[in-house]
């Protein structure tokens, strides 16, 4: 199942016909109720419904032949909280369920793509989201809608208020839009200058990774070095390649384990050997410009 994609705004679109959601901090998240049982999918495609169990019981409520997009997000003290969710995607079996009753997993839902069998992908957004509220509006947490506005004043509201809650931004659609599978006829407004960059390599060691080394989607695509990552980000590092590395059966050390196999010159260090990632990871990253400083390293997305 392909999901929509949304293309990065610098200020709030205005106009009649716009709709605008909170963009919630978490996980890109298909759920696939069949006659049979429930699927869970990532935004990549991997298959997560055994680190939601959750959610997936959840989801037996819903009817036969339902498809759901929407973003599944872990709350904590009044606020999402990604590292939480991250923590829920990368849990084995038997610690997801474990995770489900200390750190209970929400489902932000904000589009039907399929409902009793019958894909209504191809009605405009304003019908799918009269179906999904009626869908969704009865059964309650942790399976709910969005919130959503036609109102662009309320919208600039919630985009000053609720970055406090959690929420990175907002979402625009048009009310009259199909739904883009695959391609990027959304538009988002975040409150920084975070950006998506390819991990195509980190240097150090497979079991400390130092920095990353990044592909950023401005300049002249030039691999660079990042800022020294923390230990939370180490870690993050260490599991997303052992676990890329297990299921192509590379082994625990995860791909790109052996000696260093190119060069990139880092800022202040001259040429440094790093160790190359194919394919590569995504990760948030803040930056100003393309060079300088090093971009920070907000965090992996695993989610992707």
């Amino acid at each position: 199942m392909r999901v929509a994609l949304a293309a990065a705004v610098r200020t709030l679109p205005r106009g009649a016909g716009l709709a605008y959601e909170p963009k919630f901090d978490g996980h890109r998240l298909v759920v696939v109720r069949s006659a049979a049982d429930v699927t869970l999918q990532a935004r990549s495609g991997r298959i997560v419904t055994s680190a939601f169990p959750d959610l997936a019981a959840a989801a037996l409520q819903l009817p036969a032949g339902t498809v759901l997009d929407g973003e599944v997000v872990v709350w904590h003290e009044g606020r999402t909280d990604f590292a939480l969710v991250q923590r829920r995607a990368a849990a084995t079996a038997a610690r997801a369920a474990v995770l489900a009753q200390s750190l209970p997993a929400s489902y932000a839902a904000f589009d039907v793509l399929e409902l009793a069998g019958l894909d209504v992908r191809g009605r405009p957004y304003e019908r799918r989201r009269a179906l999904l509220v009626d869908l969704l509006l009865p059964l309650g947490p942790p399976l709910q809608p969005v919130p959503m506005t036609t109102d662009p004043e309320l919208a600039a509201t919630w985009y000053e208020t609720l970055p406090g809650n959690g929420i990175e931004g907002l979402v625009v659609k048009r009310l009259d839009q199909s739904y883009p599978a695959g391609r990027r006829g959304w538009q988002k407004l975040r409150h920084t200058d975070v950006r998506d960059a390819a991990v195509v390599g980190y240097t150090g060691t497979p079991r400390r990774p130092l920095a990353l080394v990044l592909v950023l989607p401005i300049g002249d695509e030039t691999p660079l070095v990042s800022s020294p990552l923390t230990a939370a980000l180490r870690r993050e590092v260490v599991e997303a390649t052992a676990a890329r590395g297990a299921e192509a059966g590379a082994g625990a050390a995860g791909p790109g384990s052996g000696e260093p196999v190119s060069t990139v010159t880092a800022i202040g260090l001259g040429e440094v050997p790093y160790r190359a990632l194919d394919p590569p990871l995504t990760a948030e990253v803040r930056c100003t410009s393309a060079r300088h400083p090093p971009p920070e390293v907000l965090r992996l997305r695993t989610d992707l």
